[in-house]
């Protein structure tokens, strides 16, 4: 028991940490994507604008059970991406939100950079850790 305790522990923290960037760079493009358009800068606009793509990252991250293996690019970050992607689009038209050609194209691109860029960066690291370590 104690050791299913130790390995559920560390995973837990891993996938709490992981969920929290995730949503922090959803709500980074959103204050992107408001500021570049002179928008307000208040919470209520960034909620309007990031809430979307929150509720598709959660509803991923439930579905898909990102929080098994949290940092793995392909079966995390690629669909953490295309959920917070494609159900962000569905939530923004139901809501009467905008989905511009360009801006699902810009969503896409940014939120690939983001959503999957630092899971790249993490895997790097690590790697990089794991070959010093072994020399």
């Amino acid at each position: 028991m104690s050791s299913r305790r130790s390995t559920t522990g560390p995973r837990l923290g891993i996938a709490a940490i992981a969920l929290l960037v995730d949503a922090i760079l959803v709500v980074v493009f959103a204050g992107i994507g408001r500021g570049s358009h002179a928008r307000a800068a208040t919470i209520a606009g960034l909620f309007e604008t990031a809430w979307p793509f929150l509720a598709g990252l959660a509803i991923v991250w439930l579905v898909a059970f990102v929080w098994r293996s949290p940092l793995a690019i392909l079966r995390a970050g690629v669909p953490v991406w295309i959920g917070a992607v494609a159900l962000g689009m569905l939530f923004r038209m139901l809501s009467g939100q905008g989905t511009a050609l360009p801006f699902v194209i810009v969503a896409t691109l940014t939120l690939a950079l983001m959503l999957i860029g630092w899971r790249a960066i993490v895997a790097i690291v690590s790697k990089l850790r794991k070959r010093q370590q072994s020399a």
